[in-house]
């Protein structure tokens, strides 16, 4: 049952109910276990923090950041700044020291928690940028502090600073004066263009948020949660605090390279992640099916066709399915599926919320057919996440994203850009009153850049505004739609379209080295390295005639008539893509600019 209880309360109150029940859990790296937190235990630790920030003197509504991976600490941190009613800023772990430079500043933070080695040396490095610096406080004990470095302690050195005075009283006050209206937190949004906006999020905003989830998802203290995405991104963050008051378990994984050994070894039944995460679930199933025996392949391949079948058709749909149909699934269902969960560690699987993307229509009813009950949605940092979402008790339609969570407006401005407006709608961005009167309209109406239709009660986004291309045609093109279509092809990783006032349309493609690699050894392609790899004829060829299949269905100025094949991935690490793994298109475009303008200039 949900606690909807100001944030500044929420975890004393469920330890007083839950006690020594689990709360969380997280992998111990040294002993190569994972170590439970009790809900006590949490309450302890969100108190000693509470009254160490107190010791260090920090004012109502004063802004506190952590830099750090998904880590307990992260929570501590949190929740004991909500009980004495101070913001916290989460950076994300990978955040470059300009971008931390920029952010302190903005924010003019005085404490930072940081979580491990990499984040103490990038602030160690940029520290003289930011002037209101005052102390560092590091989470792992194991981090080496730099000779000389005396603005920096452990963390439970931290906690210790609030056993030495009497901060009850005024701990006290701080909880009694807390209200829907503070600052909880202030998100810095990915900034695929220009310096990140801040976007304010407040107490309000979460507790109806929390509200509106809760009567929607079938979430309780039964359920086991594994955190995916970072504690940084609004939609773990909101995701994370809903599981907290229902009383759910959370088991915190801290490093992204880990998950697939975490969900073997957690088992969760609810874990919220990005369509990406389900794609290399499909990618991986159909790899078996191609590449396993025979009776595996006939067996898997018929399972997935009655699964989803039955889902499209039937369930979806709140119809029951022919009898012959349910007694092929539930044979299915107790042997090949079964396994297939067993293998991917969500044999105990409730449902996974999924959204920050579009989801193809072949990777959804390919998650619905193994049994697995995945809740497309639509969200927003400066919607607290949560717009939209599939829910269980009404139709749900491949494509949609799902239907509008209770009391928020919305409606369709110019070129059907989606406008919303309610309580889980930020009041702006932090210290841009520019950009506040850019986003927000004079009536309340928050402007998503998301252009989008409403269809018998469910929600469909056609294409994000400010990506659309504009060919020398003057034809309009939607990059998103063609790159998820592409994303499906075994054989491609990622792509980038290119348009934008260009004669057609072209891409630049990474390849999934790991197939393609394996097809030049089958079939005797010969090559020194990757970027003699992605220049070879055959393999081009390849990839070229999977493109032609994919597109198929578009209109003949959508499709991509040139690519190049990039011999490296994209990443973070080279700027190419922000913390929540979404391309900078313009990065990309300025670092392979040579290529896009040979693709044109070899076709006149």
């Amino acid at each position: 049952m949900l606690n909807p209880s100001h944030f500044s309360k929420l975890i004393h109150e469920q330890a007083n109910k839950y006690q020594d029940a689990v709360a969380m859990k997280y992998r111990d790296y040294g002993i190569g276990k994972w170590l439970p937190i009790t809900w006590r235990e949490f309450s302890d630790k969100v108190l000693q923090m509470s009254k160490s920030l107190l010791s260090m003197g920090v004012k109502v509504q004063e802004n506190i950041a952590t830099f750090s991976q998904n880590k307990p600490e992260c929570l501590f941190v949190d929740f004991g700044a909500y009980g004495v009613r101070a913001v916290t800023i989460p950076f994300y772990a990978t955040s470059s020291g300009a971008q931390v430079v920029y952010m302190m500043n903005d924010a003019e933070i005085r404490l930072l928690f940081v979580g491990e080695q990499l984040q103490y040396d990038v602030i160690c490095e940029v520290a003289d940028q930011c002037p209101t610096l005052q102390q560092v406080v590091i989470f792992d004990s194991s981090v080496v502090k730099k000779e000389g470095d005396t603005r920096s302690m452990y963390l439970d050195e931290f906690l210790k600073l609030g056993e030495n005075g009497d901060f009850d009283a005024e701990l006290k006050q701080r909880v009694a004066d807390a209200n829907p209206q503070d600052l909880a937190n202030i998100l810095y949004t990915s900034g695929t263009t220009g310096n990140s906006k801040g976007v304010i999020l407040t107490h309000e905003m979460y507790i109806e948020a929390l509200r509106v989830n809760d009567a929607v998802l079938d979430l309780s203290e039964k359920d086991v949660i594994l955190n995916f995405l970072p504690f940084t991104h609004v939609f773990e963050r909101a995701w994370s605090y809903l599981c907290l008051a229902e009383g759910a378990r959370l088991a915190v994984n801290l490093r992204p390279q880990d998950m697939q050994k975490s969900l073997q070894e957690v088992h969760p039944t609810c874990m919220c992640s990005v369509p990406r995460f389900w794609e290399k679930v499909y990618h991986a199933v159909l790899d078996k099916m191609e590449n396993g025996p025979l009776p595996m392949r006939v067996l898997i391949r018929a399972a997935l066709n009655v699964g989803g079948e039955r889902w499209e058709k039937y369930t979806s749909k709140g119809l029951t399915p022919p009898l012959g149909m349910r007694i092929k699934f539930a044979l299915f269902n107790c042997t090949i599926i079964q396994i297939l969960r067993k293998t991917l560690g969500l044999e105990r699987a409730n449902f996974f919320p999924t959204a920050g993307a579009a989801v193809s229509p072949d990777v959804e009813r390919f998650v619905h057919a193994a049994g697995l009950n995945i809740k497309v949605g639509y969200g927003l940092t400066e919607s607290t996440a949560t717009v939209s979402c599939d829910r269980d008790d009404q139709v749900v339609t491949m494509g949609s994203v799902g239907r509008l969570v209770d009391k928020l407006e919305i409606k369709f401005g110019e070129n059907n850009e989606v406008l919303l407006r309610g309580k889980t709608i930020t009041p702006g961005y932090y210290k841009k009153e520019e950009e506040t009167r850019a986003a927000i309209d004079e009536e309340g109406w928050f402007h998503t850049g998301d252009a989008g239709y409403m269809k018998d009660g469910e929600l469909y986004l056609t294409e994000r505004i400010k990506d659309l291309f504009k060919t020398s045609n003057g034809k309009y093109i939607a990059p998103q739609l063609i790159e998820t279509k592409f994303s499906l092809d075994k054989y491609i990783e990622s792509v980038v379209v290119v348009a934008n006032e260009r004669k057609f349309v072209s891409a630049l493609i990474v390849p999934a080295f790991a197939v393609v690699e394996k097809y030049a050894e089958e079939n005797g392609v010969e090559y020194a390295s990757r970027a003699d790899l992605c220049r070879h004829p055959e393999i081009i060829k390849v990839i070229a005639d999977s493109i032609e299949e994919l597109q198929a269905d578009l209109a003949h100025y959508e499709k991509v008539k040139r690519f190049v094949l990039l011999p490296e991935s994209f990443s973070m690490e080279k700027g190419e893509l922000t913390n929540t793994l979404k391309v900078k298109r313009r990065v990309v475009y300025e670092k392979y600019a040579k290529e896009i303008e040979q693709m044109y200039a070899e076709v006149q």
